[in-house]
């Protein structure tokens, strides 16, 4: 008998398999305008409230935290329950946290609400980028997951072309009311299209494997199968110290360092640019303008790198992406004197550090077995957002010790380099 795995890796995908891809290329653009609602809203809080640069990038790394608590806890406890219910929960925090954000009246009541949605967020993530590499097949797999996290960007775009025309006629607060309907609205959608990994129950076997395995196999268009193939007794269970045995230890450090690294150079930008635009003396939704340009660049970067991918090795390329962005940072803090000059300059920044996260998620991907992969995910994405609440905390720190742009952009660019060092050492493991 044909392993069902096997079968799956060599098939076509069918029409459930690419439609429940799409839905996660979807909830993670969710995930990337959610994580973005706070930059887009800073200038408007920093305003209201009359907060300093570092209390604001304080406020603006809180949910960077709870994204690395969130992936790493609810990674591991997507390979325990499974993905589907894991990412309905994450989808009803995310909710809840968007909507509680409009009614914070401080800086810790709004760090408090960030902090909680940020764990949803994360756990998102980790789920969703282990749910696309095990629905699609072998041939696709680098590719689906180099998409999927192209999602980020085009939500940050799409999120941020609204955010920007809510900011000219309401105030900060209607950013995170949006937010909050629109990740609302995808949890019916979620429940009913979303299917459980057959990869996660052909590991975990609960009592009812076979009959949920066939009933998924039958929406995806493929026969009945009459038993489960004998377990994979070589395979580890589902645990953090598995992640840190011989023979993983080495890729699970190396990545977790390299996306802590390279996600700090890319936080910074993200959460910057706005302030760094009003503070030119530009308006605040001209500011939310080259966020987008930013990400119409991350977008590109995402999309070409996953092109790529179908053809060349993801270490290598996610390397020349890592080293590109040191430079690209660097260039951005030598500082534009037009709208225009910055948006171009956001947009060759975003599309250097976006592709070579989205490279680094395929990578992750590849790197761990099914049992282990999105508690995988979660430690190397979860560790490594350390780095994502680092940047926007030292990029502030460094502002009030009157460093000016040219040398706060240097300081940060240096995580991307240091993140191509450290995949140099890594052992690639066949796909």
């Amino acid at each position: 008998m044909t392993d069902i795995r096997q079968r799956l890796d060599e098939a076509p995908m069918g029409r459930l398999q690419v439609a429940a891809i799409i839905l996660c290329i979807l909830l993670n653009a969710l995930d990337g305008f959610d994580v973005l609602a706070i930059s887009f809203a800073s200038p408007g809080i920093a305003a209201e409230w009359g907060i300093d640069r570092a209390q604001l990038g304080l406020v603006l790394s809180m949910e960077l935290i709870g994204m690395a608590v969130g992936s790493v806890l609810l990674g591991n406890l997507a390979d325990r329950i499974g993905r589907r219910p894991t990412i309905l929960g994450c989808l009803i925090i995310m909710a809840v946290g968007m909507g509680a954000a409009t009614q914070a009246w401080g800086v810790v009541s709004l760090s408090i609400i960030r902090l909680a949605t940020g764990l949803g967020i994360g756990g998102m993530l980790a789920c969703t980028n282990a749910m696309v590499a095990e629905l699609a097949n072998a041939r696709s797999r680098s590719l689906a997951v180099a998409i999927m996290a192209a999602g980020y960007p085009v939500g940050a775009i799409l999120g941020g072309s609204v955010a920007s025309h809510l900011l000219v006629g309401g105030d900060w607060r209607d950013i995170f009311l949006f937010g909050g309907i629109v990740t609302g609205i995808f949890l019916p959608i979620a429940l009913w299209l979303l299917p459980e990994s057959i990869g996660f129950l052909l590991q975990k076997r609960p009592a009812d494997a076979l009959t949920r395995i066939n009933r998924i196999l039958g929406r995806m268009g493929h026969l009945p199968v009459h038993a489960l193939p004998p377990p994979d007794e070589a395979a580890p269970k589902a645990s953090f110290a598995a992640l840190f045995a011989p023979g993983l230890a080495r890729t699970t450090i190396l990545l977790t360092l390299a996306y802590f690294c390279h996600i700090m150079t890319f936080y910074f930008i993200l959460k910057w640019v706005p302030k760094i635009v009003v503070d030119m003396g530009f308006a605040p939704s001209a500011a939310g303008g080259v966020l987008v340009w930013a990400n119409v660049g991350g977008l590109l970067g995402s999309l070409i790198l996953g092109a790529l991918s179908w053809r060349l090795p993801v270490r290598g390329l996610v390397m020349i992406a890592m080293v590109a962005s040191t430079i690209m940072v660097t260039l951005f803090g030598q500082g534009q004197t037009t709208l225009a000059g910055l948006s171009l300059v956001a947009a060759m920044v975003g599309f250097c550090t976006n592709a070579a996260v989205v490279g680094l998620y395929a990578l992750v991907a590849q790197s761990f077995p099914t049992a282990l992969r999105a508690g995988g995910t979660g430690i190397v994405i979860g560790i490594g957002r350390g780095g994502a609440a680092l940047g926007p905390i030292l990029a502030g720190f460094l502002f009030t010790l009157d460093f000016g742009l040219p040398a706060v952009a240097l300081v940060m660019a240096l995580g991307s380099l240091i993140g191509v060092i450290l995949l140099a050492m890594l052992r690639p493991r066949p796909a």
